[in-house]
């Protein structure tokens, strides 16, 4: 459960700011800067592996 919170916050913080960028008139550029930057940090290849790591590829060790 502790692990998940992190995310479960960020995630959450995320759409507040989305929400607000939607539907309030005086949302700003701190809810900008907070759902473009999580929207890039969606953007990064976290679960990927190097070729020779990966099993099942062709050519890796394993």
């Amino acid at each position: 459960m502790l692990r998940w919170a992190p995310a479960v916050v960020c995630g959450a913080l995320w759409w507040w700011g989305a929400l607000r960028l939607a539907f309030a008139p005086g949302a700003g550029m701190f809810e900008g800067a907070l759902v473009a930057g999580g929207w890039g940090l969606s953007l990064l290849p976290v679960h990927a592996l190097p070729k020779a790591r990966a099993a099942g590829v062709a050519g890796a060790p394993g």
